[in-house]
């Protein structure tokens, strides 16, 4: 199955000083969901604010989150007529490596940065700076390109922005990792930049095939003029890292129901006994197939615990007489668990090892399987011959383990 792709963003309402590096903890949560087998991705766990909690409707056309880092950027200089700020983000792919805490399992995480924003704040109005009384126009006027809602290229429209008579608030998406530039057409004395809110792509993998646990695995970032988020030598920034730490939560289900009186389970011929007791045929085999439900959503063994042991697996035997007969104990599995190669499981031998693991293509939830009990022809014949009326019974435990 491909890596699942996802869209996200958050605020990180961080106090820094200009020393110190912007950390965040990125959380996410994988749970199957019955009503959803197929949907094999993890969830966004982290408050999502910032641009999309003023615009979630905008966001949500564009399925996107955005985070807003309290990284304050000021103008080194004045800005004159023909400056231009560029605007360029980490939009490559890049990749992680998160680990599961408990097992050591290292997966590989890819994320890349798909939108940028902020809210600039002038020296002065812009309607003052451009010579004009309306407050949209003096924002038009000042850039060669139109106001900032209007994105340069390769950038891309939004939806929304929002001004005061000296400030303005703008959101891009990023598509390539190029710089974004609006043109001053008039001089500006300062200007600064309140934030960086920047919106981001992760692409994971399918939590399916991941152990159940926290996986951890950071990332980071550098900021400023030729840095990974660069707005241009004109606009310094008081903070020059980031560091986002990605937690993804597996929390996976292996449930397994047996029916009532499931636990108990009578080796018969086909057909019962009637043609044996009545018609003197007898039985070439006992067997006993017995249904169970599972839920699966992880990697899963399973094996045998005898409590009479031979050599080929489990029997069940004669308490006084101290003989025994070899039961087979083999599984079938409902449409969507497969063996480690891929292939249905019909009929795979269970015995005292450990099997490969099966492995889920999607959730499984409630599917009937079942558990094949069978006597063989050679033990059938020696059983009936040797029996005497007295029972054979043994205690065979059937283990399903996700701990693989």
């Amino acid at each position: 199955m491909k890596n699942s792709t996802w869209r996200l963003g958050w605020l990180m309402a961080l106090s820094l000083s200009s020393a110190q590096a912007a950390n965040r903890e990125i959380s996410a949560l994988f749970q199957p969901d019955p009503s959803q087998p197929a949907k094999n991705v993890f969830l966004n766990k982290t408050q999502n604010s910032g641009y999309c909690a003023s615009y979630p409707g905008e966001c949500a056309i564009n399925n996107m989150f955005s985070i807003q880092l309290p990284v304050r950027f000021d103008s080194t200089r004045a800005i004159v007529a023909g400056d231009g700020i560029p605007l360029k983000v980490p939009a490559n792919w890049r990749q992680l490596t998160v680990t599961n805490r408990e097992t050591q399992e290292t997966e590989t995480v890819e994320v890349r940065i798909i939108g940028i924003g902020s809210r600039f704040t002038l020296s002065d109005t812009a309607a003052n700076l451009v010579g004009v009384t309306d407050v949209l126009e003096g924002h038009q006027k000042l850039w060669t390109s139109n106001s900032w809602v209007y994105a340069p290229a390769p950038c891309q429209y939004s939806g929304v922005g929002s001004y005061t008579p000296s400030s303005y608030r703008f959101f891009w998406k990023a598509p390539v990792e190029a710089a974004c530039t609006k043109v001053a057409a008039f001089s500006i004395p300062s200007m600064s930049f309140d934030t960086l809110d920047f919106a981001y792509e992760l692409r994971t993998p399918n939590p399916l095939g991941m152990s159940s646990g926290l996986y951890t695995g950071p990332i980071s970032y550098t900021i400023g003029p030729g840095a990974d988020f660069d707005l241009g030598p004109l606009m310094q920034p008081d903070d020059s890292s980031l560091t986002l730490d990605f937690v993804l939560d597996v929390q996976h289900t292996l449930k397994v129901e047996i029916p009532p009186g499931g636990n108990r389970v009578i080796l018969e011929p086909q057909g019962g006994w009637r043609r044996w007791l009545e018609q003197g045929r007898k039985p070439v085999r006992l067997y006993r197939d017995q249904l169970f439900n599972i839920s699966a959503s992880s990697r899963f063994t399973m094996r045998l615990e005898c409590e009479q042991d031979v050599e080929t697996g489990c029997a069940i035997f004669d308490r006084v007489s101290g003989y025994g007969a070899v039961v087979n104990v083999s599984v079938s599995l409902p449409h969507g668990l497969t063996d480690s190669s891929g292939q249905p499981v019909r009929r795979m031998p269970l015995n005292r090892s450990v099997t490969s693991p099966f492995q889920p293509g999607i959730y499984v939830d409630r599917k009937p399987g079942t558990l094949h009990f069978e006597m063989g022809e050679r033990d059938t014949a020696w059983l009936i011959n040797n029996s005497r009326g007295s029972p054979y019974e043994g205690n065979i435990t059937v283990i399903w383990d996700s701990e693989v």
